[in-house]
């Protein structure tokens, strides 16, 4: 058993990171300002996408990108349940209704198919998220949506580091907002980015992150700013902060290197995992130009082949020193959702329970995967009883 816990998860950051950010607190800009529209500029300049607006969360560009394709009461957005609250929670704040799509249980994403088992004219946005960094082949969602006027919005979350098809995502669909938070293959502390080619979404996201002004907020107080300004729509509270902007700016300069670190320690697992008898692997890409990201590595534990479950597993882990967690508890099963229509779902219900989610981040070190690997063989081999 190793002697250090080994955590799911720990971001890597560099000395040069870290006096990026003490550089934002001395030179008295605190707020949003030029390392934001740095940092915008550059994420714009990597994904080749003409607009990369920086919000405080994920989550803030969920909700502002729904709030400008505006989602209201009768509107309907379709989503995975297999994943984070977070689209479910925007959708219904803005009066609309979340939507469950299934899942497939070889890439745990949701497809063309289990899309339109729950599209109805009522359907306004499509929210597709590439589960775990996997491409989920956006260009057929995108134009399923496109034939009857819907709009994809990619919860790409997991998505930095990804290529579908050769491409980042919000390249083909409307947009995509992307995650930085601490366990994200890049991380601004806390933090997101809508992506998007659309102009006028992009106006429109940019306003409604800030109160509905019509100016930059930070623009007011530099030598060509003015005191005047106009809220011309309602809006939130989401703008990105500059040091937080600066940590983000230099792990994105890194990302090609911290994927190739995950790319190495995803291999290992494969190579290792996939001859455990009762431990399932996510599908691989299916398209050349695909790359997965690796933000998370999950596997499903059959309990009858593997002679363990899921949950003992995760207690032997822990026993062995090495967290790992669950992703995700399906939205539907939470008690402020389970209002919301299920039926379709018999997929997310059953996988579900069988997946568990191992450490996988650049800072792991061989020694750290061997462990991982060795812990679930042993496990297989030896089950462990499980808690009540």
């Amino acid at each position: 058993m190793r002697d250090q816990f080994l955590p799911y998860c720990r971001p890597q950051l560099t000395e040069d990171e870290i006096q990026a950010v003490v550089a934002t607190l001395r030179n008295g800009w605190l707020t949003t300002g030029p390392i934001v529209r740095e940092f915008e500029a550059e994420f714009s300049r990597r994904s080749g996408v003409k607009h990369a607006i920086a919000l405080n969360s994920c989550t803030a560009a969920l909700h502002a990108a729904l709030a400008a394709m505006d989602v209201g009461p009768g509107d309907e957005v379709v989503m995975p349940s297999l994943t984070f609250v977070a689209g479910a929670q925007c959708t219904l704040e803005l009066g609309g209704t979340p939507v469950f799509a299934d899942v497939d249980p070889g890439t745990f994403s949701v497809t063309v198919e289990t899309i339109a088992d729950v599209v109805t004219p009522r359907t306004k946005v499509i929210v597709p998220m590439p589960y775990g960094g996997r491409p989920l082949d956006i260009e057929s969602i995108v134009r399923f949506a496109s034939e009857r006027g819907i709009r994809v919005l990619e919860d790409a979350a997991h998505a930095a580091g990804m290529l579908d098809r050769g491409e980042w995502s919000g390249t083909r669909s409307d947009a995509a907002a992307y995650s930085f938070y601490a366990t994200k293959n890049l991380t601004s502390a806390e933090g997101g980015v809508l992506l998007t080619n659309d102009d006028a979404l992009a106006e429109r996201v940019r306003r409604v992150g800030l109160h509905g002004m019509d100016k930059d907020a930070w623009k007011r107080y530099t030598a060509s700013g003015s005191w005047r300004y106009d809220i011309v729509e309602p809006g939130f509270k989401y703008n990105l902060a500059d040091p937080l902007a600066a940590l983000g700016l230099g792990q994105l300069r890194r990302l090609d290197a911290m994927q190739r670190r995950r790319d190495e320690i995803a291999a290992r697992y494969d190579d290792s995992l996939r001859h455990i008898p009762g431990i399932g692997l996510q599908l691989p890409p299916a398209h050349p130009g695909d790359r997965h990201s690796w933000c998370m590595y999950a596997i499903t534990v059959d309990e009858e082949r593997a002679g363990i479950s899921r949950d003992a597993l995760i207690d032997a882990l822990r026993d062995a020193n090495i967290g790992t967690s669950v992703h995700y508890i399906p939205t539907h099963l939470f008690t402020a959702y389970r209002h919301l229509d299920s039926k379709q779902l018999a997929r997310t219900d059953a996988v579900w329970q069988t997946m568990l989610s191992l450490p996988l981040y650049p800072a792991m070190s061989d020694g750290d995967v061997q462990d991982v690997i060795e812990a679930i063989t042993n496990a297989v081999a030896t089950p462990v009883p499980l808690r009540r």
